[in-house]
């Protein structure tokens, strides 16, 4: 799984690692922090999320266009900057009036700039490593396991967060939400020191990808065995990719549910204590021992020799130790608090992963690969049964208007097993691990040369345009019942992927 990949992708991979941890710690608890902090309601708080989503993955578009023409290395340089300005405003409680509002607007501003210039470039170089015929072969594989690190950041975020917010609350005397939030900021401050500090250091094993310097250029243009394309290929590559784009709007729109209306399923609907082994599932330490038996299993079966085999045997053993020891000690309850939901795709992702990446082998090498235009396809029709999930889940439940009525009069409203959302998300990670890392790749592969950037840039936006509309379930999340809310991203996914399939030739013809 990890053999014949270029040295530089681990780099670039671990320095995106970092951002991305950062980044999902303060996701985790940001449309909550927008409702305590400044009082805004679930449309308004979904709004102000929404445009922020699709500032940050609209961006990378302007970002795209300046690293074709200053360098890829440069713009990923500055953006970290940026946004480290952004998460320390972010950090500073400055309360929930006017000058609060104000300062954490401008926060989110160059919050979005900064990963604009930072995340689809940084995309563009891990691409440019695989433009050497030796590695040309390993870049569907290398995107997924670059994914798969951005995971393992998002996987601890939402953990970090909660306690972060908590020892502010119980030790630094910050007792409302909304302030203690602030503290959940300012570890993506220390999470992009980290961040950058990789990058630098691991610098020489991808510096001939950063672009902007003519030897670059030459060292580039000298290893890639992209052919010259004419002007009607451009333009059918162009008109591909504009298609693929067009489809993996909706998936976002409805993925990333998992920060908003998901988010509120579970801070209004879900069960909010765990006890016994139902507890397990909630300790991020437990999943990180799951992700090693997996890991380990794998390394075991392709291990070449004895002494490798007897590591990952260890592994195995001791992860599966330390999990029958937690199983013994798990007794009395937790809390469950809604942010600790969003840990679960990221875990699903990492561990996934090597599953995901053995079945496209043993596909590849019986000849039954799907495309990756397949591949996209089928991730929406994934998409549209993780919410059709949430459509069982939410029968006989109450609307939310009417579920906060029953809170406010001191009532307690009908709660649903978390493991409703547990399924939710592992369905919805089959169908990102189908279309994400699959989709970047596929823009690596089909951009045209002097449009790497910009193509790539194309892909944040469509996922800027799917973000935007997150916010529609904020707007939805009130009178409606809930299997109408659901409904609604089923309808989505579907017709998205309908579209996709019947583009299907078209795209598979410059895959």
């Amino acid at each position: 799984m990890f053999e014949g990949q270029p040295k530089g992708l681990y780099a670039l991979a671990l320095a995106n690692t970092g951002e991305r941890f950062g980044y999902y710690t303060m996701i985790a608890v940001f449309a909550l922090f927008l409702r305590s902090n400044f009082g805004f309601d679930a449309g308004w708080a979904g709004e102000i999320y929404g445009d922020f989503l699709m500032l940050v993955y609209f961006l990378p578009i302007l970002g795209g266009i300046m690293a074709d023409k200053f360098g890829f290395g440069k713009m990923v340089t500055i953006g970290i900057v940026i946004m480290f300005l952004g998460y320390l405003l972010l950090s500073i409680p400055l309360g929930g009036k006017t000058l609060g509002i104000v300062v954490m607007l401008a926060a989110l501003v160059l919050i979005s700039f900064g990963t604009g210039l930072f995340k689809g470039n940084l995309q563009v170089m891990v691409g440019n490593l695989y433009d050497d015929p030796q590695y040309a072969d390993k870049r569907d594989a290398g995107f997924s396991l670059f994914y798969m690190a951005i995971n393992i950041g998002a996987l601890f975020a939402p953990t970090a967060a909660i306690k972060i917010t908590e020892y502010a609350q119980t030790h630094l005397g910050y007792t409302a939400p909304g302030e203690a939030y602030h503290f959940a900021f300012a570890v993506a401050c220390a999470s992009l020191i980290l961040s950058i500090a990789i990058y630098y250091l691991f610098r020489g094993t991808f510096r001939h990808t950063e672009g902007g310097k003519k030897k670059d250029g030459e060292k580039a243009a000298a290893m890639s065995s992209e052919p010259e394309l004419t002007k009607e290929e451009t333009k059918q590559r162009i008109v591909a990719l504009c298609l693929v784009f067009a489809v993996v709007i909706f998936f976002w729109m409805a993925f990333h549910q998992n920060g908003l209306s998901l988010t509120y399923f579970a801070d209004e609907f879900t069960q909010k204590s765990a006890s016994g082994v139902h507890t397990m599932p909630f300790d991020v330490f437990n999943l990180v021992m799951i992700i090693f038996i997996v890991y380990g299993g794998f390394s075991f079966f392709q291990s070449k020799t004895s002494k490798g085999k007897g590591i990952s045997a260890l592994v195995v053993l001791a992860a599966l130790a330390v999990l029958i020891y937690k199983y013994t000690k798990a007794t009395g309850s937790v809390d469950i608090s809604a942010p600790i939901f969003q840990q679960f795709n990221p875990f699903y992702v990492v561990a996934l992963t090597p599953v995901s990446m053995a079945i496209f082998a043993y596909l590849a090498n019986k000849g039954k690969e799907p495309s990756a235009p397949r591949k996209i396809a089928y991730g929406m029709l994934v998409a549209g049964a993780a919410f059709l999930v949430m459509m069982f889940a939410s029968q006989g439940l109450k609307t939310p208007n009417e579920q906060a009525a029953l809170a406010e009069s001191g009532q307690l409203g009908p709660l649903v097993s978390p493991y409703w959302l547990i399924s939710t998300y592992l369905i919805l990670t089959f169908g990102e691990l189908l279309l994400s890392p699959m989709g970047i790749s596929f823009v690596s592969k089909v951009a045209p040369p002097k449009y790497k950037g910009l193509m790539m840039g194309g892909w944040f936006g469509a996922t800027a345009i799917g973000n935007k509309l997150v916010s529609v379930g904020g707007y939805l999340w009130g009178d409606l019942p809930l299997w109408l809310v659901w409904g609604v991203f089923i309808a989505v996914c579907l017709a998205a992927a309908i579209f996709m399939f019947a583009m299907m030739k078209r795209l598979e013809k410059v895959s």
